[in-house]
């Protein structure tokens, strides 16, 4: 199978930025992994790996410091379009993000945006309740204690 396009488009600021210098390391019909590098130099953040769950409506990345120690992961709740015939998925950042930091303290963040992006009719009360579902999903995975689960794909890439 092919690599696919991969845009990654956020609400705020707005912007839709093709994610060329990502690398496909694993595809299938309910993920995607890859491995890059950050598009704006960062102090504390270098390089990492994320896991598309292409139906549970959340991207898990694994974030590294230039040194390649761990820095956090990193959970983007997002919603994706597939274009089948370019095989093109834009991967819209739905606002709120979960922080699970490596001592296990898990952070929600940026749920502020939400409200900003329903009052600037950024986004409607549909994608808001659907950002609000994945957040409350993806937490119970978390506080289940089986976000190992989500790791997993990326933890065995990076083991190869």
């Amino acid at each position: 199978m092919a690599d696919p396009i991969l845009y990654r488009k956020r609400l705020i600021p707005e912007e839709c930025i093709l994610l060329k210098d990502d690398h496909v390391l694993v595809r299938d019909d309910d993920k995607i992994i890859t491995g890059w590098h950050t598009l704006k130099p960062r102090k504390d953040l270098h390089h990492g790996y994320s896991c598309y769950y292409l139906h549970e409506g959340f991207k898990v990345s694994k974030f590294y410091r230039e040194d390649g120690s761990l820095l956090y992961w990193y959970c983007d709740i997002v919603s994706y379009e597939h274009q089948p015939e370019t095989d093109t998925y834009i991967v819209t950042d739905l606002l709120a993000d979960v922080i699970v930091y490596p001592d296990g303290f898990v952070k929600v963040v940026d749920i502020d945006e939400l409200v900003t992006a329903l009052n600037e009719k950024l986004i409607t009360e549909s994608t808001l309740k659907t950002s609000l579902f994945n957040l409350n999903a993806l937490l119970e995975i978390i506080y289940a204690g089986d976000f190992i689960k989500l790791q997993e794909p990326i933890e065995n890439v990076i083991a190869e």
